[in-house]
């Protein structure tokens, strides 16, 4: 891996959750995911009721995470895209992963994992003077 591509995999370590985007019925998409990294490959759970990772699995998908609410004064956003399969996560795989939330939009959580090898990898960052104060005019 080059040294951007290590540096990136360390940041996704920071944050638990990212989102995935590909294509379903030729429509784009965005969906949350809780993300582990094993062995410099990024496995997701997601929740199998929305059928995302059937649009997912065999296709090359973007993945992208972020520290943008974290409160630190530098932000960076990490991005990549490879190719998700569905897998099957070993026991102490899924044991990083934590507990899942209980309901899902008003249905169970039903988890589904999709392993991916992160190619085309960026990182951005922000760092300055950063203003967090977000105003609505009226």
């Amino acid at each position: 891996m080059s040294p951007e591509e290590l540096h990136a995999i360390e940041l996704l370590r920071r944050v638990p959750y990212g989102r995935v985007a590909t294509s379903m019925r030729a429509l784009p998409f965005l969906a949350l995911a809780r993300h582990i990294v094993v062995n410099g490959e990024v496995i997701l759970r997601m929740h199998a009721g929305f059928g995302y990772h059937q649009a997912c699995n065999g296709s090359v998908v973007a993945y992208g995470a972020d520290n943008f609410n974290s409160g630190e004064p530098r932000l960076w956003s990490v991005q990549f895209t490879g190719t998700a399969q569905v897998v099957e996560p070993a026991t102490v795989e899924r044991e990083l992963f934590g507990p899942g939330p209980h309901v899902v939009d008003g249905s169970v959580f039903d988890p589904v994992y999709m392993r991916i090898e992160p190619q085309f990898v960026t990182v951005h960052t922000l760092a300055g003077n950063l203003d967090r104060q977000y105003q609505h005019a009226l």
